[in-house]
């Protein structure tokens, strides 16, 4: 498989402080690749010099063969963004939101009209050509931004939390397109700070933390080699962690603490439950494990300022 973005040492500073420390990866074409983190971790700031519009501060970036700098036009024109926030003209409607866009490529007016009409109808926002944007939900303004970032039948899509403060059923909705899109050859490069998406749509992620790279992966494998397949939670106050603890040291499962819980990361908590119920201990929750407790376990638990 074609690879269509390559990092080497990826670097960005803002003055003293260093957003990206160093990094490298390599996109492969046709894939949903995923930057997962906390606040602060790094994935904008390496996004946005992805698709040009930060400098490099050092390192290498090649995006489809070609050098990734602010004022390389070739590759922001065969790039679509889906930025984090609202960058919508609210004195326009939809339609001429996107027109304007279709301005910025230069594409026919008529061909414009036609890509158009299509791009509402595969965002179901067919409706609400007329409507000016301050008529909008919030989800209809994520699909909208979607649409835009398509006009310019796009190699490679940016999105930056893509899915930000949307209900449930905008965020499936998001979701079903974004594979679509991936199921038609683009390349999708996310950054989002829900786990489930990853799942949902990655085949692969990293996961960021103080603008370095602790772990890539597939999103599952991830899973099994950091964590098992399930996760034992156990409420528990500290006074009493010990005692639970020496019934429990024969089990071949990792563990952390964090407040009043103890979790335990097991391939199989069948065993774990057995022992806790003998010992009439039933304030426990047993769950598959998830992307999240890899995220959790390798960024920790607490928040980050």
């Amino acid at each position: 498989m074609k690879t269509i973005v390559t990092a080497r040492d990826l670097l960005k500073k803002y003055g003293e402080l260093t957003a990206v420390d160093g990094i490298s990866f390599e996109i492969r074409e046709g894939e949903c690749f995923a930057f997962l983190g906390p606040n602060g971790a790094g994935k904008t700031s390496t996004i946005k010099m992805i698709h040009c519009v930060s400098p490099l501060t050092s390192g290498a970036l090649i995006v489809n063969g070609l050098p990734a700098h602010i004022e390389n036009r070739a590759l922001k024109m065969m790039t679509g963004v889906i930025p984090q926030e609202i960058t919508l003209d609210s004195d326009l409607t939809v339609y001429e939101n996107l027109i304007v866009f279709a301005n910025f490529f230069d594409i026919p007016k008529r061909e414009a009209k036609n890509r158009i009409a299509e791009l509402l109808k595969f965002v179901e926002l067919e409706q609400k050509r007329k409507s000016k944007i301050s008529e909008l939900s919030t989800g209809m303004k994520r699909r909208l931004l979607i649409a835009r970032a398509l006009l310019n039948h796009p190699k490679l899509i940016v999105a930056d939390e893509p899915t930000t403060g949307l209900d449930p059923q905008a965020k499936h909705l998001i979701w079903q397109r974004l594979r679509q899109l991936k199921n038609q050859g683009v390349t999708l490069i996310l950054t989002t700070q829900y786990m489930e998406e990853a799942q949902q749509l990655c085949d692969r992620v990293v996961i960021m933390h103080r603008g370095k790279i602790l772990k890539e992966g597939v999103p599952a494998k991830l899973v099994e080699d950091e964590i098992g397949r399930e996760v034992v939670e156990i409420r528990i106050p500290k006074e009493e962690e010990e005692k639970i603890m020496s019934h429990l040291s024969s089990l071949s499962c990792g563990h952390e603490r964090v407040g009043d819980t103890l979790y335990f990361y097991c391939q199989d908590g069948q065993h774990l439950m057995k022992k806790l119920i003998e010992l009439n201990f039933h304030n426990f929750l047993d769950r598959p494990a998830s992307l999240e407790d890899v995220f959790l376990k390798l960024t920790g638990r607490g928040l980050i300022e």
